[in-house]
């Protein structure tokens, strides 16, 4: 056991063997898919999503950020950043070879993992662009924060103490915004095909969807 996993010492025998399991970024991530997708307005840190079984976008990624930090790679996430009309997504990024990829979850289809196959982070980010919108059909990504490494969180115990995770919230929005999508270039949007749109929410747990004009927490 690595010195940084401090999740495995405070799981059950049945957890540990889960967390044995996740050998690969596509084993987080389909860990991840077969959780429950939280409504709550608050945060589960890594040893609490284990023990639920349940995590919003922002919980799943840090999740996955300690599970990839298990095996070898740093615990670094970043966020992306809508018009206002939609939640903020969280991604845990890893790199292998020089290729980004994420692991993430999410209540749409399309905004969960990606293989390491591109070559900058706005390449990743882009790659979501199309399957992020709103129930309204509005395509609504418009940038991305810099990524946060969060072993700079290791003395408020981010892996297993949710307190630390307001810590990581404020840091984001703290963090430059890099912006991809100006407002002269979103008014020239189609709305989302009503197939892609079907497609993206499936099996999405409806309570959880961001309603335009009504602001909360991802």
């Amino acid at each position: 056991m690595a010195d940084h996993d401090l999740l495995k010492p405070l799981l059950k025998q049945g957890e540990r063997k889960i967390w044995d399991s996740l050998i690969s970024p596509v084993k987080i991530q389909g860990f991840l898919d077969q959780m429950a997708y939280s409504c709550e307005e608050t945060y589960r840190c890594p040893l609490r999503v284990i023990h639920e079984r349940k995590a919003h976008c922002f919980d799943g990624a840090i999740f996955a950020a300690a599970a990839l930090r298990r095996l070898g790679f740093p615990p670094v996430i970043l966020e992306m950043i809508p018009n206002g009309r939609d939640d903020e997504h969280l991604l845990a990024i890893y790199r292998i070879e020089g290729y980004w990829g994420a692991v993430a979850q999410s209540n749409f289809v399309g905004l969960r993992y990606r293989e390491p196959v591109y070559r900058t982070l706005r390449e990743l980010v882009m790659s979501y662009f199309e399957p992020y919108y709103n129930i309204k059909r509005e395509k609504t990504l418009r940038g991305y924060t810099h990524p946060v490494n969060l072993r700079s969180f290791e003395k408020f115990g981010w892996q297993v103490k949710d307190e630390a995770l307001d810590r990581i919230s404020r840091r984001l929005d703290e963090m430059k915004k890099i912006v991809l999508i100006s407002p002269q270039m979103s008014r020239k949007f189609s709305p989302v095909d009503l197939r892609s749109y079907q497609a993206g929410l499936l099996g999405a747990e409806r309570r959880g969807l961001f309603k335009p004009g009504r602001k909360r927490e991802s």
